[in-house]
Parts: structure tokens; sequence; C-alpha cells
């Protein structure tokens, strides 16, 4: 039979093959025990088409059917991706710390490991790092370089996601126009995929709610204050991956402080977690430089702190009812350190979204911390690169090893 291609080069016979793989695979990663008959009717794919990719991808090992439990009857056989198939690396760089986790295909965290870096020593000396802890992890559960199907790595700058190339990045010195995904996937072998921090924040959150909030606003406050979006249950970059950049947004009526990026009343400048610390340190307070200082000094009940979180939440409540008007979320979920405050950080940005937002825009709109701070960069970016591995380009892939 002769095959032509489509755009990309692949031949359209191929590319139909692992376009029906995709919908499979990843209605099977976001409904684990699902059966054949449901695969069908949410496919949209015939009967034979759905058993012949399902054998295959059995044959392959990336799915497995098992007996599930009988309520009266014959029991089902479910569906599940096989955590046998092979590992997904995550990578959470942030600017004084770094968040590693190898699991399976199921979602399972098989290793972790966290420690300090100075993400100043630039690219070799933090990525190499990276990689010596990676492959002891993987010695330490007795996983082959060879079973890594695909690399997630979230870092504290911009990114143009396409290239995995770094951008002009304000907290990260020697890193601009480095390709990030030349430095693994020559050593594993595997696609590697790199995007924001704070996008795979967002990407994280969601998975978490397992699709209870399609349209989603992650905002993370500081040093900076980033946003990450997901639109539809899909992670919104824009046309150059600088989506969600909210810190420099001007706060009207705001100081004129001048921001890092150059501009003056920038939300980052005023409402960041360095900008809360300058702020108590010009009211005389000592020993105060980051959003953590500012959290503890809250904690401890400190009024001069709280009230200056009380204040940057309504400036943040501020942008945030603009955004809610113009996208309309489900849910706005606020990271960082300073979620520590609960309450005295969510009430001033509550009260600023439901003043000066439309009833409509807010009727269902949740705005709540994360619960999972510590760890959803590092799931956001095991989502990313599970999210690639199902889709065509990734089961081409799958089908070609």
């Amino acid at each position: 039979m002769s095959l032509t291609a489509d755009h990309s080069g692949t031949p359209i016979a191929a590319s139909k093959v692992a376009e029906a793989g995709s919908r499979l695979l990843s209605y099977i990663a976001r409904n684990p025990g699902t059966n054949r008959a449901d695969l069908v009717l949410a496919s949209g794919l015939s009967r034979t088409t759905v058993a012949k990719r399902l054998d295959e991808f059995i044959r392959m090992g990336m799915v497995r059917e098992t007996l599930g439990v009988s309520i009266g009857g014959r029991p089902p056989l479910e569906l599940t991706l096989s955590p046998e198939s092979g590992v997904l690396l995550a990578a959470d760089i942030g600017a004084t710390h770094c968040s590693l986790e190898i699991a399976d295909l199921e979602g399972t965290v098989l290793a972790q490991d966290t420690y300090a870096i100075v993400i100043g020593d630039g690219p070799d000396a933090v990525l190499q790092e990276i990689d010596d802890r990676f492959r002891a992890l993987l010695a330490g559960l007795g996983r082959p370089v060879s079973a890594v199907l695909a690399i997630g790595i979230g870092v504290p700058g911009p990114v143009e996601h396409l290239t995995g190339t770094v951008v002009r990045p304000p907290i990260m010195p020697g890193w601009d126009g480095y390709r990030v995904p030349d430095f693994f996937s020559e050593r594993y072998g595997a696609p590697t995929l790199v995007d924001n921090d704070v996008n795979l924040a967002a990407l994280g959150e969601y998975w978490l709610r397992n699709e209870s909030a399609e349209h989603l606003l992650y905002v993370k406050i500081s040093t900076g204050i980033g946003c990450g979006i997901v639109s539809g249950g899909v992670l919104h970059r824009g046309a150059e991956g600088a989506a969600g950049d909210i810190g420099h947004i001007r706060v009207p009526g705001a100081s004129e402080s001048i921001c890092a990026c150059g501009n003056i009343g920038c939300l980052e400048a005023v409402a960041g977690g360095e900008a809360i610390a300058r702020s108590l340190r010009e009211l005389g307070l000592t020993d105060v430089y980051t959003a953590k200082d500012v959290t503890r000094l809250a904690i401890e009940g400190n009024r001069l702190a709280r009230r200056a979180v009380i204040d940057a939440s309504e400036k943040i409540g501020q942008v945030l009812a603009s955004l809610v008007s113009f996208y309309n979320p489900n849910a706005i979920v606020i990271g960082g350190p300073l979620t520590e405050l609960n309450e005295e950080l969510l009430a001033g940005i509550r009260t600023a979204i439901y003043q000066r937002a439309l009833p409509l825009a807010t009727r269902a709109l949740r705005v709540e911390r994360s619960t999972h701070s510590n760890s959803v960069g590092a799931l956001g970016a095991r989502a990313m690169a599970l999210d690639f591995i199902l889709s065509p380009s990734g089961v081409q892939q799958l089908l070609a090893r």
C-alpha cells in the first residue's frame, strides 16, 4: 500500500494510528479502571479500532487489563496504564532548591529527592547535579536509563516552550539562551519538556482537581508574582510562552516603585515578597528580606507585617479581578510562602475580586490556597511529560521504540 505523508512528514496511516492511540491512552490515564465499552463511547472510534489499538498497547506493555471487583455477576475487565512500561523523570528547579521525582505511568511516585541549590551557579553545574541524582535514584529502584520515557523540567524564569530555551531570566544569571532539553536528551535518549515553574504548578493543581476546574489560574506569590493559566484543561502559554506574566501589570494608584523589568508601579514591585520586605525595612524592621521572612513575622503577630500583607493582598486582588472578568475561571489557586498566612492573605484578594468583578464571573468562582505548594511543581512537570507521551507525537515515538 502506498502511503502519503501529512505536513509533518509522518505517513498518514501511521499518523492516524498514533492519533487513535493518543485518544485511548489519554482517556485511560484520566480514567483508570475504565473498560472497552466506555472507551468506544468516549473516543468516538469504532469498536474494531479500539480493540486493535488496545491489543497492540497490551502487547507492548503500555496498558494492562485486569479483573475488577464484581458487584454481582461477571467481574468487569478494567484498563489502566501499566506501571512496568517505563518511568517519568520530573525536576522542579527553584532559585534556592530543587525537587526531583521518578514516577510510573499510573502516577505513583517511586523516588524523590529535595536539596539546596544556587541557581546562579549556572546551567552546567545545576543540571549535572540533577543528572547525577536522577541516576542514583534510578539505580536505587533497579531501573536502567532506558526505562525513562520522558522528562519534565520546571525552571524559575521565562521559557520558549517549543525549544526549551530559557529567555532573559531575571533571577537565573548565566542561563539566558540555554536549551535545557539538549542536556538531558543526549544523556537519556528520551524527550525532554521544559516550562516555567508557575505554569507547571498550574498544571499540577489542575491534575490534583481531576478536571473539577478546567479553567484555572494558579498565582504564585513569592519574591515575584506569576500566574499559570489552564484553559479547557490545557495549559495556555500564549504565542511565545509569556502568558500569565501578571507581575508586570501596572497597579492603578500604586506607588511609583521601580520594578526589576525597568517599569514603575508593577504588581511585583509593590506586592511581591521582596517588595513587602523592602517596605518593612523602610519602617525600621531588620532581618526581613524575603517572602519567608515576611511570613514568619506575620505569623509571630507583628502588626506592621500583617498590615503589609493585607495591603499587598488587596493590590493583587485588584489585578486578579480584571483577570476574572476577562477569563472567567472556575478557580484561582494561590501558592507561595505567603499562603501560610491563609485567611490574612486570601481575605484581601477575595474582597477585591468580588467588589470589582461582575456577579456572573464570580458566581461559581473558588479562591483558595494551594495545599500542595511544595510538591505541585514536580507534579506539573510529571504531568507535562505524561501529556507528551500520550500525545500523537509521543505515541508515534512509543510505537517506534
